[in-house]
């Protein structure tokens, strides 16, 4: 089958997942993998929820508006994508904690290569309701 075919395959399945059916490891893996695949957007559309609260680096923003607004300023300010890696998986009940790298340059902050850690709360609708983010987020130009 053609790589475009699979492509087209894929992104039909993510379309298709409904997030309350999954279990905590199989939402991690299709967001984790939503994400790898340049679909940032889409998972973050699919498996955050309405009243979402993130804190990262002590900076807390509440809603899922005001999260996308900062999902968006990210995937749209992005010149260069050099990599993006799941390091670290744990699975809870409830709770997740990934570790990724990311190395990319942003039109606004730079080059940016850093450790990014996120510790997500799951509700019972197959949804993140609470995400801590920690990141040594550095700008190479510094």
């Amino acid at each position: 089958m053609p790589y475009f075919c699979i492509v087209q395959l894929k992104q039909m399945t993510m379309r298709k997942i409904d997030p309350k059916k999954l279990s905590v490891q199989e939402r991690v893996e299709k967001l984790n993998d939503m994400i790898l695949g340049g679909h940032i957007l889409e998972a973050f559309e699919k498996f955050y929820a309405d009243d979402v609260v993130r804190k990262e680096n002590d900076e807390a923003v509440v809603g899922k508006n005001a999260c996308r607004l900062q999902e968006e300023n990210l995937v749209t300010g992005i010149t260069a994508f050099r990599k993006a890696n799941v390091k670290n998986v744990i699975i809870g009940e409830k709770v997740s904690v990934v570790e990724w790298e990311f190395d990319f340059c942003h039109e606004e902050w730079g080059d940016r290569k850093y450790t990014h850690i996120a510790v997500q709360q799951w509700n019972c609708d197959g949804q993140i309701i609470n995400e801590l983010i920690y990141n040594n987020n550095k700008n190479l130009e510094q």
